[in-house]
């Protein structure tokens, strides 16, 4: 059997563990998670090689009802991310009822010429008796080529997925090198970990009208870094909270930030970060196309 390699894409509601699923392949941070639905905005390219096979994964944003031009974006990444691809995994969340949303994503996939695997995600916090009424309610919705429990944090049957992925690829090239994790330009990697920590640190609507631009990346010779960057929102009362009082709030943000931005430069940082209100951003075009969110590219 010769070496295979091949387009896999994740796709799912927000907040089933796409991102999760595909760090814990990797065995790299690439794509951030939070608690927060719609956490992924863009389609995150994810390289798995061995001496077998390479798997370009594509994690994409939540499929879900768009309520800004922000969202419009994503959906439309999500969708595009299921073209021409080898096989779709279609995620869900085990502990999750059967709604609308996930009807909505079958109805775009059942009719794919590619093979689409059902992932049941989360079964560590669900029994065995749990899983299998599920497992017949999907096998009602429709024909998918497999179908695989998994557990996306814990790695519960990711080797065998894995596995099963490798049957489906067609042989051919290594496209990308052995040693390259992903296609996310080392500035968006960080922007992205410091929109974490301000995902995890704050709640109702900020962590939504939040976009992060880091304007300066600078090596120093003693092997440290020097980061700027800016924490964009929509509202003056959005900044203050992003502050804090005194601060506190924005030191917090970037002291966690700091933590996995020296794991990626592999240095000690200096990170220093500012706040700027952009009105109503994620409706505006051009505001959009700044920060990179384009379908027309």
């Amino acid at each position: 059997m010769g070496y295979k390699s091949g387009f896999v894409s994740i796709i799912g509601r927000p907040n089933v563990g796409k991102s999760s699923l595909m760090n814990y392949i990797l065995k790299q941070k690439i794509a951030i998670s939070s608690d927060k639905p719609q956490t992924t905005r863009q389609k995150i390219l994810g390289l798995y090689t061995t001496e077998e096979m390479q798997i370009v994964f594509t994690d994409t944003p939540g499929i879900h009802k768009p309520k800004h031009k922000l969202g419009e974006y994503m959906v439309g990444e999500a969708t595009a991310a299921m073209e021409d691809v080898d096989v779709i995994l279609y995620l869900i969340d085990g502990t999750s009822t059967f709604g609308s949303g996930e009807q909505f994503i079958i109805n775009q996939i059942k009719d794919r010429k590619c093979p689409v695997f059902l992932l049941i995600n989360k079964i560590d916090m669900l029994s065995a008796e749990d899983i299998l009424p599920i497992i017949d309610l999907y096998k009602d919705k429709m024909d998918f080529r497999e179908i695989i429990p998994i557990s996306a944090v814990q790695g519960t049957n990711v080797e065998r997925l894995l596995a099963v992925i490798q049957e489906y690829l067609p042989e051919g090239p290594q496209y990308y090198p052995e040693d390259m994790v992903t296609d996310q330009p080392e500035r968006a990697i960080i922007a992205e970990l410091i929109r974490e920590k301000v995902l995890y640190l704050t709640r109702e609507e900020v962590p939504h009208a939040v976009a992060v631009e880091v304007t300066s990346v600078k090596e120093r010779e003693n092997g440290n870094f020097y980061v700027e960057a800016v924490i964009y929102v929509e509202r003056d009362s959005q900044k203050g909270i992003i502050i804090g009082k005194k601060g506190q709030m924005l030191r917090d943000i970037g002291s966690k930030a700091r933590v996995d931005i020296e794991d990626l430069l592999e240095g000690k940082v200096f990170l220093e970060l500012r706040v700027k209100v952009r009105s109503d951003w994620r409706d505006n075009e051009i505001s959009l196309r700044n920060f990179g969110f384009d379908n027309r590219k």
